[in-house]
């Protein structure tokens, strides 16, 4: 899931170098928590107008966790 988080993000970004994403443990729901910054240059081509990359980015990755029996959510620092 980290891959694809990263693989999605830096189609977004400059600073590829930047990307940073830090996991949680699964929580008392089973919900892990994805923790995604960037370079500040670049927090607007990730969150896009109105937060449509935002909501599509985090869209894709609880579908792509469901595949694989899993809860994530997606934080953006």
């Amino acid at each position: 899931m980290k891959e694809l988080l990263y693989a999605i993000t830096a189609g977004l970004v400059d600073d590829k170098d930047a990307i940073k994403i830090t996991e949680d443990e699964p929580d008392a729901e089973g919900v892990i928590v994805f923790h995604l910054s960037v370079a500040p240059d670049d927090m607007g081509r990730v969150i896009g107008k109105q937060g449509r990359n935002a909501k599509a980015l985090r869209t894709i990755m609880r579908a792509g966790a469901t595949k694989r029996d899993l809860k994530v959510s997606v934080v953006i620092d």
